[in-house]
């Protein structure tokens, strides 16, 4: 039922009225019609299927390779997650643009006693979380107790599986409002490197009170860009935190895309629908490097692409099988056919890029096929059948299905019949970090690291077994090397560290726990109308200076 005003009845004749009453239906249809424009083009920047170039201006649409795990960085593991996350939170400490030494964030300062044991901070003042509560130094408290302590409440909202970064910390003290000390278990070299990292990362004790462990799904931190939505499998969207203590971004809204299948992902960058991607196939850089309206970006970080090997159960316990993996797998070829050549070949577990650290004294296996079969021989191996976990994509994860088969051959050629056993990257994540157990002979991995104490602390020591809550998918041990790692720790001197790892470099590629395949050179591609982008060694995707221009 429609209301018409009284005078209008009564003075009009019937035809005027009901000429009226129709007008008025139309300007009701046209205001409706304008209503509904104005909520699309707000809904425009939530909605995954706009095309980039039609969105509202400076809203950036990223290709991502995967769906989020989690919002909360003391939770998430994934570079994947990680690229959303670096947006939303600070830590205490941050690396410097295009390096991985760290300068002030949340702590505009801090000091180091001489013993190197007490760590303290100073924090910046006026900073509010995204929920509207402040950052001081009870919400440090918080984060750290909440990561470390299994009696803290909120330890419960975990599990916290990188809590490892932090094993050091002995306890964290208030001094006051605005200075927090950590105090150390023994002197630790990458204390202020991992705080640097997303497990660092300061969340609202606010909002996770409130969520408790749903706080990955509704994140708060103090970040360039604030949470808005998350729609699984679909999108992830931030929006500008005008308020940021280190500037506005230039952004308005940034839209992550989950686009696992590589091939959609460079059609969408081809037809506008996303601005950025980030893993570019290697099949498709020199197109994209040809396209006018695109920019290719290029950087060498600190990467190691590999396969563990399960060293407690099945032929592999027996190390003349592990290392005749390693002579059977042609890994230039890999590098050469299935990634172009945006890789170098492995020698060890350390990146070449932490050029202190790294022994250059060491030779990548060479492929010697002859070699492998009668390490295999030697072994007793009887053509028991090998089951191989290989992912669909993830976290510098490169060509994860065409390397799996092009392994696979390899394999075959000197006698091992191995089986591929395919998954998403949750899925398959949640499989091979609980351990290869005793039906699964070997897995597909990759990490990207910030201190070359990182990967071999967190997956090759023997108190990094899964169910000691590691990564030690493989179970590997060796206590030499667990001597060396927490020795290298302790020590504060860089060339005594240096000379620490390069000794564990060499037991651990004689040991072969792993078969050492690439470290990747990153690439990511964007239309020209994205401006200040940079790609970063630590491979975090950092969009606060970013600008999108039609």
């Amino acid at each position: 039922m429609v209301w018409i005003p009284a005078i209008l009845t009564k003075l009009c004749p019937k035809d005027v009225t009901k000429r009226a009453t129709q007008c008025f239906f139309l300007n009701i249809l046209y205001c409706l019609q304008v209503v509904a424009c104005c909520l699309l083009s707000v809904v425009s920047i939530t909605e995954a299927q706009v095309p980039a170039n039609v969105l509202p201006e400076n809203v950036l649409v990223v290709g991502q390779i995967a769906e989020p795990k989690s919002m909360d960085p003391h939770a998430a593991t994934a570079l994947n997650d990680f690229r959303i996350l670096m947006n939303i939170y600070d830590g205490l400490v941050r690396y410097k643009p295009g390096t991985l030494d760290v300068e002030p964030a949340l702590a505009k300062a801090w000091s180091i006693s001489e013993e190197g044991t007490h760590y303290t901070f100073t924090l910046r003042q006026g900073i509010k979380f995204h929920d509207g509560t402040e950052f001081t130094a009870d919400a440090v408290k918080f984060n750290f107790e909440r990561l470390l302590d299994e009696s803290h409440p909120y330890h419960k909202t975990g599990p916290f599986p990188l809590a490892f970064f932090f094993s050091a910390v002995e306890k964290v003290i208030v001094k006051s409002r605005y200075s927090v000390e950590f105090v150390l278990k023994e002197p630790f070299a990458p204390f202020l490197s991992n705080l640097a990292y997303p497990t660092g990362l300061i969340v609202s004790p606010t909002s996770v009170k409130k969520y408790g462990k749903a706080f990955g799904r509704h994140p708060a931190g103090t970040g360039a860009f604030k949470f808005a939505e998350w729609q699984s499998h679909r999108k992830v969207v931030i929006t500008k935190n005008p308020s940021y203590w280190d500037g506005a971004p230039a952004l308005e809204a940034v839209i992550y895309r989950p686009i696992t299948d590589a091939n959609t992902r460079v059609a969408e960058m081809l037809s506008g629908g996303i601005d950025l991607m980030v893993e570019v196939p290697p099949d498709n850089l020199a197109m994209f490097n040809k396209a006018k309206d695109l920019k290719v970006y290029e950087q060498t970080g600190p990467h190691v692409w590999f396969l563990i090997l399960n060293t407690k159960h099945g032929p592999f316990a027996d190390k003349r099988m592990r290392q005749a993996v390693n002579y059977a797998i042609n890994k230039q070829a890999l590098i050469n056919n299935v990634l172009q050549g945006t890789a170098i070949v492995a020698a060890g577990p350390t990146p070449p890029v932490f050029t202190w650290a790294y022994n250059k004294a060491l030779q990548p296996y060479p492929y010697a096929p002859d070699k492998a079969r009668k390490l295999i021989k030697a072994a007793g191996y009887k053509g028991e059948k090998l089951t191989f976990y290989v992912t669909e994509g993830g976290s510098g994860m490169l060509e994860p299905i065409a390397m799996g088969t092009a392994i696979q051959a390899d394999l075959a050629k000197v006698g091992l019949k191995v089986t591929i056993e395919s998954y998403e990257w949750n899925t398959f994540l949640g499989k091979v970090n609980q351990g290869l157990g005793e039906q699964v002979d070997m897995a597909e991995m990759a990490w990207m690291i910030n201190d070359p104490d990182t990967l071999p602390y967190l997956a090759l020591r023997t108190a990094a077994w899964p169910e000691k809550g590691g990564f030690n998918s493989g179970y590997y041990s060796n206590p030499e090397v667990d001597a060396l790692l927490k020795e290298a720790r302790k020590t504060t001197d860089q060339e005594q560290r240096g000379q620490l790892y390069r000794k564990m470099q060499a037991i651990v590629h004689e040991d072969a726990p792993w078969a050492f395949i690439a470290h990747w050179q990153q690439n990511a591609v964007a239309h020209q109308s994205v401006k200040g982008f940079q790609l970063q060694p630590s491979f975090f995707l950092l969009l606060k200076d970013v600008q999108k221009q039609h």
